[in-house]
């Protein structure tokens, strides 16, 4: 609100909702100019993991909100902890491929797994909106929705 009072922000879309009787609270705001941030890795954490899968194991494609990291290369076979070796799936899977690669235990990957190109504070930004405020998907490039 002080931006758009300041003159620094313009609204861009209102939601509905007041901060007193007559002021409305706006849920989307253009600067007036652009704020460089510094971009971050995206960190490589089991939640990150499962979001790039898009909750979905990667053996069968059962989207479910209990998923465990596969090392695609397993641990014992010199298989690192990397973006391109670690990949979401159902606890079914994950024993049934045990310590074997995907074509040993004849399990095929939906996609290979890859370092995700969305920088983590975006990451994060994307997926508060997609859980709280809708609003903002329209203004959210699609690239940061794969």
């Amino acid at each position: 609100m002080l931006l758009v009072w300041k003159k620094k922000a313009e609204v861009i879309e209102y939601n509905g909702h007041f901060l007193r009787e007559d002021i409305r609270l706006p849920c989307v705001i253009k600067l007036d100019r652009n704020i460089f941030l510094p971009h971050k890795d995206v960190a490589l954490t089991r939640r990150n993991i499962i979001a790039r899968d898009q909750n979905t194991c990667q053996y069968c494609g059962k989207k479910s909100s209990n998923l465990t990291v596969d090392h695609v290369i397993p641990k014992s076979r010199g298989g690192e902890l990397s973006w391109e070796n670690v990949v979401a799936a159902c606890q079914a899977c994950n024993l049934k491929k045990g310590n074997r690669t995907p074509e040993e235990a004849n399990m095929k990957l939906l996609r290979p797994p890859k370092k995700p190109k969305i920088p983590s504070n975006l990451l994060d930004i994307v997926r508060f909106a997609k859980s709280q405020y809708h609003e903002w998907i329209k203004y959210i490039p699609k690239k940061y929705f794969s």
